[in-house]
């Protein structure tokens, strides 16, 4: 399958590695194929690129990269939607965002508030909002073998 990205510019990519979201992603409900692609030397940031629109993609990471963990209950309809079997199908992906402070250098911050949630056996997805969000901090008893070093 050939597609046309702004990005990218042409690619070839496997229909099977595209991800539907049957709902589009809130504010974009009617672009609902997407493909993931993983930018050389960048082991952090992913484009999601929408096959709906050659001109829409989004900077996504992975939140365990910045040691956020979720924890929160799927609705029915959810499971529903992304035919999830096994929870250890899921996926979560972050949206980040560039913002520009003060003329300072921009920082990249995610949308920790709605992760992207795949099912990576269907290659269904939804964004799930939380409508609120705690945070737990875990104290890690200090080893003497182990040596921190600030870069």
């Amino acid at each position: 399958m050939e597609i046309r990205t702004s990005l990218f510019g042409e690619q070839i990519i496997d229909p099977n590695t595209v991800i539907t979201f049957p709902q589009g992603i809130p504010g974009f409900e009617d672009k609902t194929a997407y493909k993931l692609f993983h930018q050389d030397g960048n082991e952090i940031i992913y484009w999601l690129q929408s096959l709906d629109d050659e001109d829409l993609g989004f900077s996504v990471a992975d939140p365990a990269h910045f040691n956020i963990n979720y924890l929160f209950v799927l609705t029915d309809e959810e499971e529903q939607l992304l035919k999830l079997s096994d929870i250890n199908d899921l996926a979560f992906l972050l949206i980040l965002q560039k913002n520009e402070n003060d003329g300072q250098q921009p920082m990249i911050k995610g949308t920790l508030s709605s992760p992207l949630v795949i099912n990576t056996k269907t290659r269904l997805g939804i964004q799930k909002i939380l409508p609120r969000i705690e945070q737990s901090i875990t104290l890690i008893e200090q080893n003497p073998n182990i040596s921190v070093t600030e870069v």
